[in-house]
Order: structure tokens, then C-alpha cells, then sequence
């Protein structure tokens, strides 16, 4: 089993910065991909950013240049570097874990923390 605790979710207005970390616990395997998702209210739930654990990275169109995500691998931890933020970012931001190979890995999800972005 994992477990996925985030913080550093709150509100900023636009313009300003966030950074949200994410620490997994639990049987976690060497390779993985770790990332974040969010969801605004009646949206679905869509992809921000990824890493795996060699480090290879994937941004969305929306922040790609805008957000940055890295992982500390001896801590088990991602992080996402949010700067100018914008409204259209306001949305519940869930940390992923993708537990083995792409194909076959597990997926576990972190409660999620709140992101509000004032204009």
C-alpha cells in the first residue's frame, strides 16, 4: 500500500506562485512516475505534469513554462513550482503515483489540495 500526503495548495492572485510537494510512504517500486492532476468544479480530471523516476518530465500545454515539476527520490517526494498564475489554474490539484512500469503500474492518489487564484 501507499500513501500520498500533500501541501503547500492556497490562494494567491494572479501573477504570484505556489509550490505544492507531495510525500509518498509505503511499498513504493524503484520505478514509478509521479505527477499531478487537477480538477476544477464540473471538469474532468486532467493531467498538469509528470516524472518518472529517472527523471524524464511531461507538462501540459496550459503551463507548460509556467510550472515545473521535480522529485526528490531519496524522500519520495514531488514537487510543482507554479509561478504566474492565473484563474483558469483555480482548481483541486491531486498527486499521482504510478507504482511500476507504465503499463501495468498502480495508481494511488493523494486527498488533493486546493489552488485559488484571484484576478
Amino acid at each position: 500500500q501507499v500513501q500520498l500526503v500533500e501541501s503547500g495548495g492556497g490562494a494567491v492572485q494572479a501573477g504570484g506562485s505556489l509550490r505544492l510537494s507531495c510525500a509518498a510512504s509505503g511499498s513504493i517500486y524503484s520505478i514509478n512516475t509521479m505527477g499531478w492532476y487537477r480538477q476544477a468544479p464540473g471538469k474532468q480530471r486532467d493531467l498538469v505534469a509528470r516524472i518518472t523516476s529517472d527523471g524524464t518530465t511531461n507538462h501540459a500545454n496550459a503551463v507548460k513554462g509556467r510550472f515545473t515539476i521535480s522529485r526528490d527520490n531519496a524522500k519520495n517526494t514531488v514537487f510543482l513550482q507554479m509561478n504566474s498564475l492565473k484563474p483558469e489554474d483555480t482548481a483541486v490539484y491531486y498527486c499521482n503515483l504510478r507504482n511500476g512500469a507504465s503499463a501495468t503500474g498502480v495508481n494511488y492518489w493523494g486527498q488533493g489540495t486546493q489552488v485559488t487564484v484571484s484576478s
